[in-house]
């Protein structure tokens, strides 16, 4: 950011305003425009990240935040078209799995199939936002010893995967997890505040929702996927054509909110 701020020779305080509108403009976005997807397999999983300090390290930390600590991006992805269907910031609990579980039911217009890893507050979060009408299933990671106890940032080898059927009748061939965990791993290469081992980390709560929500919308209406060659706004039929951060920045300046006229953002 202050690079930035350096190069177009602006406060960084400007750039940080900039980044906070559009991350609440691209939210508005994708609440409005990702609505009645046609999916037949979602997958979800979580991502990992920290804002301020790690949780072990939270309550040493000089004047942190309430909300510091470890954070958690929970991502459902369309499996045929790759599109992030719905996102939510947060922790690791059963409530937050209820929100976004929850959001992700508006989105789909359908009965679809969904496959999770073996996280419990996905179970009972299915049964109490879907009840029985989903085809759920879920991926269980089988992992052998850890070889070296030096590897901090990797899990052990995995050695196989064990399938099991909760709810409905999911079809075993699709049940995985692994376009949502590559898909994690294009969050994780892409979005600088996920990147290891650096000081890049989000110092505020807002600041890493308001990014991922950048992320997203570039992710579903700007970038063209290598094997779709297509966006995944495409791909799910929500558009016809390739959108562009300028029509977005565009798009962006046209509800600024003018001298004496308040903001008009709409709450997700």
């Amino acid at each position: 950011m202050r690079s930035v701020s350096r190069l177009a020779n602006v406060s960084i305080n400007t750039v940080a305003k900039l980044l906070a509108d559009a991350g609440k403009f691209c939210a508005d976005f994708h609440d409005e425009r990702v609505r009645n997807v046609s999916s037949q397999s979602i997958q979800v999983d979580e991502i990992w990240s920290f804002v301020y300090a790690k949780e072990a390290n939270r309550e040493n930390a000089k004047t942190a935040p309430v909300d510091s600590g470890d954070v958690w991006t929970w991502t459902a992805l369309d499996a045929d078209s790759k599109l992030i269907a719905t996102w939510f910031v947060g922790d690791r609990t059963s409530a937050s799995a209820r929100i976004f579980l929850g959001d992700l039911k508006e989105r789909v217009a359908n009965r679809m199939q969904l496959t999770s890893d073996g996280h419990r507050a996905y179970m009972k979060a299915v049964d109490h936002v879907f009840g029985d009408d989903i085809d759920y299933a879920i991926l269980h990671k089988i992992y052998g010893p850890d070889p070296s106890r030096e590897r901090r940032y990797s899990p052990p080898v995995c050695v196989g995967a064990k399938l099991q059927e909760v709810k409905g009748n999911p079809n075993p061939k699709h049940i995985s997890t692994s376009y949502a965990e590559r898909s994690n791993l294009t969050m994780r290469m892409h979005n600088r505040r996920l990147t290891r081992l650096t000081n890049a980390f989000s110092k505020k709560f807002e600041s890493h929702v308001n990014m991922i929500a950048i992320w997203t919308v570039w992710y579903n209406w700007v970038r063209i996927h290598k094997t779709l060659r297509v966006t995944p706004a495409m791909a799910a039929g929500l558009t016809d054509r390739l959108w562009s951060f300028e029509e977005m920045i565009a798009a962006m300046d046209e509800i600024a909110p003018k001298p004496g006229r308040p903001k008009t953002y709409n709450k997700r």
